[in-house]
């Protein structure tokens, strides 16, 4: 898997991923679009940001803060 840049915006599919696409689509987290939408409710999960009637994005850095900070629970350091 590529770096992530430090700015810009992801799809939800660039985030979880998209097995039934062709090619699929390998996600950052692995996790079900309902498990998402669910984490976001409740506030773990940065909330999206609109850009169009049709499009939903998340900041780069928002994502990239949430993969460090899942990671920093996974090996018990709350420090990152």
């Amino acid at each position: 898997m590529s770096k992530l840049p430090e700015t810009g915006f992801l799809r939800l599919k660039q985030i979880i991923g998209d097995p039934k696409a062709n090619p699929p689509i390998y996600g950052l987290l692995p996790m079900s679009k309902s498990s998402w939408w669910d984490g976001i409710k409740k506030g773990i999960f940065p909330k999206p940001i609109k850009m169009g009637p049709n499009m939903t994005a998340w900041r780069v850095e928002d994502i990239a803060q949430l993969i460090a900070r899942l990671g920093a629970q996974c090996t018990g350091n709350a420090d990152a």
